[in-house]
């Protein structure tokens, strides 16, 4: 059973007010092994709307650890249950919305897809002429300084 309380619905994560770049920025390719904000980028570009929060976890969690799919079809439920005994940052805290510019829409049954903020469709969720949405903004880079 999914854990209901991990994943947003009809939400739209905002880029955050401090991100560093004014349109959707594809992160860069490491020589050192693929990073997670890049495999979240390759998976929702090339997939929207197919991962929950909680799938996207996982996926990104198995792909940045390198286990070979044999190994996840084996001990799937096992490494996704201890994945998930701590705690997991929420997308909020991913570096896409907030270094790269990309805003994160989750639908009715909180599958993901991602706007670059100088899109038509990131400005159309800002409106939310509906009111069914809800807008939340990425947490901030670094803290605001008094």
């Amino acid at each position: 059973m999914k854990n209901k309380g991990l994943n947003y619905y009809q939400t739209f994560i905002m880029v955050s007010p401090d991100c560093p770049v004014s349109e959707g920025t594809p992160p860069p390719v490491r020589k050192g092994g693929t990073t997670k904000p890049r495999i979240e980028y390759e998976l929702l570009s090339s997939n929207p709307y197919t991962y929950t929060q909680e799938d996207l976890i996982y996926e990104v969690h198995v792909r940045h650890k390198s286990i070979p799919k044999e190994e996840r079809m084996e001990r799937g439920t096992k490494i996704k249950d201890k994945l998930f005994q701590k705690p997991q940052p929420c997308l909020r805290a991913s570096m896409l919305p907030k270094k790269y510019g990309w805003g994160l829409h989750f639908d009715e049954e909180g599958k993901i897809a991602l706007y670059g903020q100088e899109s038509l469709e990131y400005s159309n969720f800002l409106k939310n002429e509906d009111g069914k949405l809800k807008l939340l903004p990425a947490m901030r880079n670094s803290r605001a300084r008094e």
